[in-house]
């Protein structure tokens, strides 16, 4: 499943991104903050789906709101370890998405903490998301009355400015000795593979042609440990291909859309089997539920934005790695607020639903803690996105687990614990 996941955000979910950007003139956090975001958060929607009209549980706030610290700590852990490139970050995307994550984890901790939903309440969180959509709409504007208003009092608003200046709206990467700089705020081609260099890009009004049609997904590649791979993968391709349209051909370039939503589909049912088989190996090693959930099911259900983010990394897209990672924590909010409301406005109008606040105060430290620590370890490190960053990040993550886990055991506060399927 792991494998079919990345193979899916590889081959089908990455290239559809990059014609949905070049349609819509999207710069890289803006594509990473909105539809990239949108589709590997497809599983989390899903599960809010199950756990408010199936289960009737808190199953969709203790997956969301449980996986958040890795989303931030151990995605951005990955994408800095996994990566042979360092690539720069900007100010203003970070601080955007902080700041709307902030503003939506607040809204939601507020909702639950007298342990009941009604539909006002689920209608703000859907406000909020509009207002930060809105936001996106005004990007380039916002961000460059901003560098001219704190770029006098700040030093990275400064470096932003000159970085901007330097740069030229041509497609590609500019590489700087071992740095890879961002591309133009104003650029679309954010998902340019090495093999691409060589040939001419489709413009955004279509003047120009690809000169070479994409490989099909049944070539087998010359490297002897990717031949393996592919051997092993090879079911696995041939049923996506069967299913879905790979847009990187011409004969398909016009089905973007369905390619993006397909590959969604696809991400949510394989990491569904692949969080039904951890909760299974969970059940039968006596594992904790709570434990589960903060560990090895929050890893699960983020796999789609772990693969994402590390693949778009290795490419020098800092921007558009960090805007997915909190994007999509952004977008999980939301995810909360569309079943929440469509059952107290359309469905069971008599009442609020009932959920569970139990460990809110820790779970809000917690979120909160996470995101002035990502903030503050990329600042420290210079803004950008390298090694040093990415073990920086997983000691964090590993001691927010340990110190949840302690929590939830019971060692550190007083919960009782249970185990999978009782």
């Amino acid at each position: 499943m792991f494998l079919a996941v990345s193979i899916v955000c590889d081959d089908y979910f990455l290239p559809s991104l990059e014609i949905i950007s070049e349609c819509l003139g999207l710069s890289q956090d803006v594509a990473g903050a909105t539809f990239m975001a949108a589709g590997s958060s497809a599983p989390e929607l899903v599960t809010a789906f199950l756990g408010v009209f199936v289960t009737k549980g808190d199953i969709g706030i203790s997956t969301i709101l449980g996986s958040a610290i890795y989303n931030l700590l151990g995605i951005c852990a990955a994408c800095g370890l996994l990566s042979n490139v360092v690539s720069r970050l900007s100010c203003w995307p970070l601080f955007r998405d902080c700041l709307a994550y902030t503003i939506s984890v607040a809204a939601v901790l507020a909702m639950i903490s007298d342990s009941r939903i009604y539909w006002y309440e689920s209608a703000s969180l859907l406000l909020i998301y509009g207002c930060y959509i809105l936001v996106l709409c005004f990007d380039i504007k916002l961000n460059q009355c901003l560098m001219k208003r704190f770029s006098p009092c700040c030093s990275c608003f400064t470096k932003a400015m000159e970085e901007n200046a330097e740069q030229q709206p041509l497609a590609g990467w500019e590489e700087s000795g071992p740095l890879i700089r961002q591309q133009s705020r104003t650029d679309s081609g954010i998902f340019q593979d090495e093999m691409d260099y060589s040939q001419h890009s489709t413009s955004l009004h279509g003047l120009d042609e690809t000169s070479e049609d994409h490989p099909s997904v049944f070539t087998m590649p010359e490297a002897g440990m990717k031949r393996i791979l592919w051997v092993l993968s090879l079911p696995i391709i041939t049923l996506l291909y069967l299913t879905t349209p790979d847009c990187r051909r011409r004969f398909w370039r016009n089905w973007f859309m369905v390619t993006f939503l397909m590959s969604a589909a696809w991400i949510s049912a394989m990491t569904y089997v692949l969080v039904w088989m951890i909760t299974i190996a969970g059940e039968t090693l006596g594992i904790p539920e709570s434990v589960m959930g903060l560990t090895l099911l929050a890893a699960g259900t983020s796999l789609p934005d772990t693969v994402a983010s590390v693949l778009v990394a290795r490419k020098g897209n800092g921007d558009m790695a960090m805007s997915n990672i909190v994007g999509s924590n952004v977008f999980d909010m939301l995810c909360l607020g569309i079943p929440w409301f469509i059952k107290t406005a359309f469905i069971n109008t008599t009442g609020p639903i009932e959920v569970n606040s139990s460990g809110l105060t820790y779970t809000a430290v917690s979120l909160i803690c996470s995101v002035v620590f990502i903030f503050l370890a990329i600042h420290l490190n210079g803004w950008k996105i390298d090694k040093k960053l990415g073990a920086i990040c997983l000691v964090l993550y590993l001691v927010f687990t340990i110190l949840s886990i302690l929590y939830e055991l019971g060692i550190i506060g007083n919960n009782p614990t249970r185990v999978c399927g009782n």
